[in-house]
């Protein structure tokens, strides 16, 4: 039952075949062990039961009931041991399940940066060397620090809060080259300068870089509000808003 029957019924839903298959061997397995004391007493006559120094033949029913409640009560404890190992692989499976989902979600937005990103970044500090050698020469500092956190720090599971602060000040300085007028840029990074608190590389990228995505108007003014803190007990909370 323990090893074959459940399995093979109870868990693909069929319920009758289950039952039936049991009680088919229940009282298999009652004959078998009503027949057995027949045959230990006949061999051993000595294991008969004796009432007032007399040996007795017990009523068949007797060991028929008794053989039927130890047989249904070992049936259940069977059922109800397989059914919790099985409850246990489930729970792990829906785990492991879950797990590999947050990942490839994660990995999925950790590959949200955009190539444009990249190329447009690149074109405006070409565009700054001529009128403005030194913002260049910044631009290109910060480029460097911003790729060097993408390649090395990417397939990290955890970072340091502050450098992925770091990241984000990197990123919006070369997205602020770009900017006109009209767009009003507002950053608050509430962080200790050696935050330790560990957080996933790039989570917040997909939602800065949507901000300045479509957050901007090329003709009317327009703004995008970014703020990131960490509360006393480690609880970070960031916030993107753009017109």
């Amino acid at each position: 039952n323990y090893f074959l029957l459940i399995k093979q019924f109870l868990f693909k839903g069929r319920t009758r075949e289950f039952i039936f298959y049991n009680l088919l061997l229940i009282v298999a397995a009652a004959v078998l062990m009503h027949f057995g004391n027949d045959l230990l007493r006949w061999i051993s006559p000595e294991h008969m039961p004796r009432r007032g120094g007399r040996k007795f033949r017990p009523s068949p029913w007797l060991f028929v009931i008794r053989n039927l409640t130890t047989l249904v009560t070992m049936m259940g404890l069977s059922v109800a041991l397989k059914m919790t190992f099985r409850w246990f692989e489930v729970e792990s499976e829906r785990k492991e399940l879950e797990k590999a989902k947050s990942e490839a979600e994660l990995q999925n937005m950790k590959n949200q940066i955009s190539p444009h990103f990249l190329l447009n970044t690149l074109n405006n500090i070409y565009a700054l060397v001529e009128f403005n050698p030194s913002k260049a020469q910044q631009a290109v500092l910060d480029l460097s620090k911003l790729l060097r956190h993408i390649l090395y720090d990417n397939d990290k599971p955890l970072v340091p809060l502050h450098q992925e602060v770091d990241f984000i000040k990197n990123y919006v300085d070369l997205m602020r080259i770009r900017l006109s007028e009209n767009v009003k840029l507002n950053t608050q990074l509430s962080v200790k300068t050696n935050s330790g608190t560990p957080i996933a590389p790039l989570i917040f990228i997909s939602l800065i870089e949507n901000a300045f995505k479509h957050g901007i108007s090329g003709d009317k003014p327009s703004f995008i509000d970014i703020s990131l803190s960490e509360t006393p007990d480690g609880k970070i909370e960031f916030v993107s808003r753009n017109s």
